[in-house]
């Protein structure tokens, strides 16, 4: 049982670490922008500590927490943001992983005060769903979590006003691939505006896509 318990501690933390390399890569953090955490169990998590570039994370830069935000494991304070996370994992029990970055097209809609289109791009609606923005929250403070209380119960993926991105899932690839869509679909809504009126998704295709996510969300409930 611990070794097994233990292997799951490591893969966790190797995936955070991975996940934090990859939205460096991809732009969609600078310098140490964005955090990342992801549930050890019901009560305890593993997120990234305040300060430090996410593209250069060891695995003994990350800090465990309690759900109320105790550190149990780790030297390092864990990221500013962890009341947003918290409230995130108290609020969906589903949820198993956030992901927290600067993307640099999806913030910019986020600081225009630009909502995402939530019928364009059928793929965003089937694996995403509509991409809500937030009220304007001042980042590292308890009102970054009430500005998700409106959303946190039926959302995913949430633009945070003058912030930045936060995409949730029920595992870190699934969070990651979430961040990666919403920015690359508010990349390609800037490109289409430069070429003329962006075309809907016809009414009735979206009801049915919409629908297909509904009942793969459920699906994926009930077999968890």
């Amino acid at each position: 049982m611990f070794d097994s318990v233990m292997s799951l501690f490591f893969e966790i933390k190797s995936r955070i670490v991975e996940t934090g390399q990859r939205l460096a890569e991809r732009e969609m953090v600078a310098g140490s922008d964005g955090n990342i955490s992801a549930r050890l169990d019901m009560t305890q998590f593993v997120i990234t500590p305040s300060g430090l570039p996410k593209g250069r994370l060891r695995l003994e830069d990350l800090v465990v927490v309690d759900m109320d935000g105790k550190v149990i494991e780790g030297y390092r304070a864990p990221s500013s943001e962890i009341a947003m996370h918290l409230y995130v994992y108290r609020n969906r029990p589903d949820i198993n992983a956030s992901v927290h970055g600067h993307p640099p097209f999806a913030t910019a809609f986020a600081v225009a005060g630009v909502r995402l289109e939530r019928d364009v791009l059928p793929e965003v609606v089937l694996l995403v769903g509509d991409v809500p923005l937030t009220a304007y929250a001042p980042p590292g403070t308890g009102a970054v979590p009430e500005s998700l209380a409106p959303y946190i119960k039926k959302h995913s993926a949430f633009m945070l006003a003058n912030h930045g991105l936060l995409t949730i899932g029920r595992n870190l690839e699934e969070a990651y691939n979430r961040h990666e869509t919403v920015e690359q679909y508010a990349k390609i809504l800037h490109l289409a505006r430069q070429l003329g009126d962006i075309k809907h998704i016809p009414a009735e295709d979206f009801t049915r896509l919409e629908q297909m996510r509904i009942r793969l969300e459920q699906s994926d409930r009930e077999s968890d």
